[in-house]
């Protein structure tokens, strides 16, 4: 006996996927800039060596994401009435 497949979940709410995608990029653009400010350099107290750099971008990374959750710069903001506007179309 062939059993049926549970329903399919629905699909995200386009809104919620041009948001989002809008607020990763924020973050891409903040972690350049805060990687560009030194955020990423290790203090003289510690030589975290090879490792602290390897990994160094991670943290900038989840440093610029956290910024983004709690408000960012406004960018997100931005790019996401642009993209949704490009999205609507016309009209």
């Amino acid at each position: 006996m062939i059993t049926p497949l549970p329903p399919a979940s629905p699909a995200p709410d386009r809104t919620d996927v041009l948001r989002k995608t809008a607020q990763a990029l924020e973050a891409t653009f903040l972690a350049e800039m805060l990687k560009h400010a030194g955020a990423n350099r290790p203090p003289d107290a510690f030589g975290g060596g090879t490792g602290e750099a390897q990994f160094g971008s991670f943290l900038v990374q989840a440093e610029a994401e956290a910024i983004v959750r709690h408000g960012g710069i406004g960018l997100a903001q931005h790019l996401f009435e642009s993209l949704k506007a490009r999205d609507d179309g016309p009209g």
